[in-house]
């Protein structure tokens, strides 16, 4: 194909696709939302999605055990293609085999596994954590250093212990730990943390 088509082609597909998508205004919306914090990673584009689609594989997978999925309650989160897994498994066994499967997944660099072994927490727990996930992400808007956002730093919370995975300074890392360690109700801290 000649050069000089080119624009015209990407022209074509752009009013193609903008017809496809009449009506679909929560959905530009959201792509736009999530390239702006695209802007502000450290990691690249194709890392971002990739970890987006690994926590989907990770859930898949576990779907796809019926044995490990019924005694078991396990999340993922995956970070710059490291997973971390947390949760409760009724014993050691589960908790190590699903973390050697997740570790076979294309793409994975690394494997966290931080679950618990013991019955699962309960649902006023669960809603507990979620208020904490959200109480530390507010703490990050208070971290006062230059060039840092809050969007470089991911945060899960299981039974009232916080994890945070990122791409940071030793600085930043410092700073946040400091702000979201002083939370009530988050009983530990755990960083997970790739310094640049």
């Amino acid at each position: 194909m000649p050069i000089q088509s080119k624009p015209r082609l990407a022209l074509w597909g752009l009013v193609l696709l903008a017809s496809l998508l009449q009506g679909c205004g929560p959905l530009v919306v959201a792509g736009a939302t999530y390239g702006g914090a695209l802007i502000h990673e450290r990691r690249s584009a194709q890392t971002v999605w990739a970890d987006d689609a690994l926590e989907l594989r990770v859930k898949n997978l576990l779907a796809q055990n019926p044995e490990i999925n019924q005694r078991s309650r396990i999340n993922a989160t995956s970070y710059n293609l490291s997973v971390l897994l947390t949760g409760q498994a009724q014993t050691r066994a589960i908790s190590r085999q699903f973390a050697n499967q997740v570790s076979e997944l294309a793409n994975v660099r690394l494997v966290y596994n931080e679950i618990e072994i013991g019955p699962n927490i309960g649902l006023s727990r669960i809603s507990a954590d979620t208020y904490l996930t959200s109480r530390a992400k507010l703490a990050l808007t208070m971290v006062d250093l230059p060039d840092f956002d809050i969007t470089r730093v991911k945060v899960t919370t299981e039974n009232a212990v916080v994890y945070l995975m990122g791409l940071v300074t030793r600085e930043e890392a410092d700073a946040v730990v400091e702000r979201v360690r002083r939370i009530p109700g988050v009983e530990r801290v755990v960083r997970i943390f790739e310094y640049i």
